[in-house]
């Protein structure tokens, strides 16, 4: 099986490579693209050197797959040529997830939406994805209708021009800046450009997603995303509001029989998710659950993931790999 991914040299596109390693894809061989600066460079993988290609090349050699974590316009610009030539793309970018003809898809939620005809499939965003993973048994179960969350981003999700900042500010050094403002000893209540209504592109992606990946437009949903000067997770305070009541014993025994989800949640051992513990782990971590006291059938909980991993990367493997078991490819 020919697997390309594009971008292979960013930090989304190295992640990608890792994990596919990891998880032991069947790679016959790998075709890794890159921009123009970037082609010829080798990558290393299973201990090979692979050459960086042009798309063109790429397209010609006909892969079976393509990862894509390149941005959005190259995205728009390529994927329908990939999909063109019989290749299956993945892609991490925001291009696709809203397109009504698109499935936008983490496999432990919504995997069953994947069909043999879907030649772009939608990769959700990152702080998405790890709330989603956990809302979806409290939905069946109790059925959401409200989320309130707020977020709190590793400057990872950024790219490596914000790990670089970060960086550069602790050393007292001068550098390009990712952002408008300082993010070392600070936080930026500011994701993606801001929109007419107030609320950023990154709050609106979590909106719009999270009704489309549940299935659900009648859960209401309103976010605020932070971003902060830590690398290896996205963190987020979630409330939720259901139809009905619930045990708090039953939401630890139901999120803990939950594929792909971790409890974490002995406060008397100061024992609760953080970025620290999530860092290059697949699992989205869960905990600090507790009764919102505020108003009825309402919860608390306090949720982390390696935002590299199951938020990009991991997910389009997860994704790669149920096409497979599916024979779709």
């Amino acid at each position: 099986m020919k697997v390309a991914v594009v971008g292979a040299t960013g930090l989304v596109g190295t992640k990608m490579l890792q994990v596919l390693e990891e998880r032991n894809f069947p790679v016959s061989e790998l075709i890794p693209v890159a921009s123009e600066k970037s082609i010829g460079k080798l990558i290393q993988f299973k201990g090979q050197e692979y050459p960086v290609v042009s798309y063109q090349e790429c397209i010609q050699r006909k892969p079976t797959i393509a990862l894509f974590s390149a941005g959005g316009s190259t995205s728009l610009a390529l994927a329908p040529e990939f999909a063109a030539a019989g290749i299956r793309v993945i892609d991490n970018s925001s291009a696709w997830r809203m397109d009504p003809d698109k499935k936008l898809v983490v496999p432990e939620v919504n995997g069953h939406v994947l069909t043999a005809s879907d030649y772009i499939i939608a990769n959700p965003n990152c702080s998405t994805i790890q709330m989603v993973m956990v809302l979806k048994p409290l939905h069946l179960q109790y059925r959401i209708k409200r989320v309130v969350v707020s977020t709190y981003q590793s400057v990872t999700g950024t790219g490596v021009k914000a790990v670089t900042q970060l960086m550069n500010e602790r050393a007292g050094l001068d550098g390009e800046k990712a952002y408008p403002h300082p993010i070392d000893l600070n936080v930026i209540p500011h994701i993606d450009v801001f929109m007419e209504n107030g609320y950023t592109k990154e709050e609106m992606k979590m909106i719009w997603e999270t009704k489309k990946i549940l299935e659900d437009n009648t859960i209401a949903v309103t976010a605020t995303t932070v971003r902060i000067p830590v690398m290896g997770g996205h963190s987020e305070s979630v409330n939720l509001e259901f139809d009905r009541d619930f045990k708090l014993d039953e939401i630890r025994s139901l999120l803990s029989q939950t594929a792909g989800v971790t409890v974490q949640d002995d406060v008397l051992q100061n024992i609760y998710p953080m970025p620290l513990w999530a860092h290059d782990k697949d699992d989205v971590f869960v905990g600090r659950l507790r009764r919102d006291e505020s108003q009825p059938n309402s919860l608390n909980c306090w949720i982390v993931s390696d935002n590299l991993r199951k938020g990009a990367a991991t997910n389009a493997v997860q994704i790669a790999e149920y096409l497979r078991r599916k024979d779709f490819i």
